[in-house]
């Protein structure tokens, strides 16, 4: 049954990196690197159990989207395409470390996201 949370983590992400695609620059440099988590923190933050390997990845998504937030599109161009591309590789690492170590939590499993203590991804043979 963690394929629900697994969805909602693949969900959080894909929302992430629209945000990441779509961000033009300049306006709203500040709320980015909270607005690319959001949908991280409320649907699945919480939902699984606390995991360094999982926030480590979380912290690398707020560094990267700072970056592309000061980075100038106008003035840099190119650093602009890659500080995105870092934003978007930052994301889908996240999702992995997600996907991979996370386990269940008892909210998780409260709100029909499997049972307490479920992997969401289960280990290959």
């Amino acid at each position: 049954m963690a394929a629900k949370l697994a969805d909602a983590v693949r969900a959080a992400a894909e929302d992430g990196r629209v945000l990441a695609r779509d961000f033009p620059g300049g306006a709203g440099q500040d709320e980015l690197p909270f607005a690319v988590t959001a949908a991280f923190d409320a649907r699945v933050r919480g939902q699984v159990e606390r995991d360094p390997r999982i926030e480590d990845e979380r912290d690398r998504v707020l560094i990267a989207a700072v970056k592309l937030a000061q980075t100038p599109p106008a003035e840099e161009p190119d650093g602009f395409v890659k500080a995105r591309a870092g934003l978007i590789a930052a994301i889908d690492a996240l999702e992995r470390a997600t996907l991979r170590h996370g386990i269940v939590s008892a909210r998780g499993a409260r709100a029909g996201g499997g049972a307490p203590g479920e992997r969401l991804a289960q280990p290959s043979a």
